[in-house]
């Protein structure tokens, strides 16, 4: 990828819903909630992750290697006016993210198997799905579903979701199912907190997240639904 990354900081935690009223209530008084959410503050999130042959990203996050990525397509709201094709990227506590948006259409061949509209040369991230499908068998492998509530704030390019209602599909691979299967793949009274940011966190936003018995967590949402599906013999990883 020849593209300039923009690499943040990202935080994961893992809160109960305790914790979740008391963060929301003083985030609320600090933050906004981003722009794409609806009257309740929240939008759906629903992505398909792909895995090669030798399950490279599942084990490298199980392994704690620092340098590793992922592949999904992502939709919002179950529509299809925005799918991305993403990849990404994890260095130590930095991430960043490509994405490439594809269509209706092309998201249907790559799910039959037609590799071939990847194909775009003027497309690095399409072209490196391409090969990876070719030569590494890229495929999909799990379905992730969730509701997140999305705070932001302008100074240090703030970033803070509550992630929640985390589930996963049986034996399926489309999202855009309207009758998929799902299941919940972790207590239901558990959340997930992300924070990210550029090169700070403002003291007031920094003071609201402190919390006793908080404390940073790998909270994968691929593996946590990779593990599930195992865990329940859904899949063979």
């Amino acid at each position: 990828m020849n593209k300039k990354l923009n690499f943040r900081h990202e935080l994961k935690f893992l809160i109960n819903r305790q914790q979740y009223f008391l963060l929301r209530q003083r985030l609320a008084n600090l933050m906004d909630h981003d722009r794409h959410t609806g009257s309740n503050g929240e939008y759906h999130i629903r992505s398909l992750y792909f895995d090669d042959i030798d399950n490279t990203a599942l084990h490298e996050k199980l392994g704690g290697i620092r340098q590793r990525c992922k592949y999904r397509i992502r939709i919002y709201n179950m529509q299809d006016d925005v799918i991305h094709f993403e990849k990404k990227i994890k260095l130590n506590d930095y991430i960043a993210k490509v994405k490439e948006p594809i269509t209706r259409s092309m998201y249907h061949s790559i799910l039959n198997g037609d590799f071939q509209v990847l194909h775009v040369p003027e497309k690095p991230l399409l072209m490196e799905l391409y090969q990876q499908m070719n030569h590494r068998l890229l495929r999909p492998k799990v379905i992730v579903d969730y509701v997140r509530e999305p705070f932001v704030f302008a100074n240090g390019n703030v970033r803070i979701t509550f992630d929640k209602d985390l589930r996963t599909g049986l034996h399926a691979v489309d999202i855009f199912d309207h009758q998929l299967q799902s299941v919940s793949a972790i207590d239901d009274r558990l959340i997930i907190l992300e924070v990210k940011y550029d090169e700070f966190i403002p003291e007031t936003i920094r003071a609201a997240l402190q919390l006793e018995g908080l404390s940073r967590q790998s909270a994968s949402k691929y593996v946590i639904c990779c593990k599930y599906l195992k865990e329940n013999s859904w899949e063979d990883y």
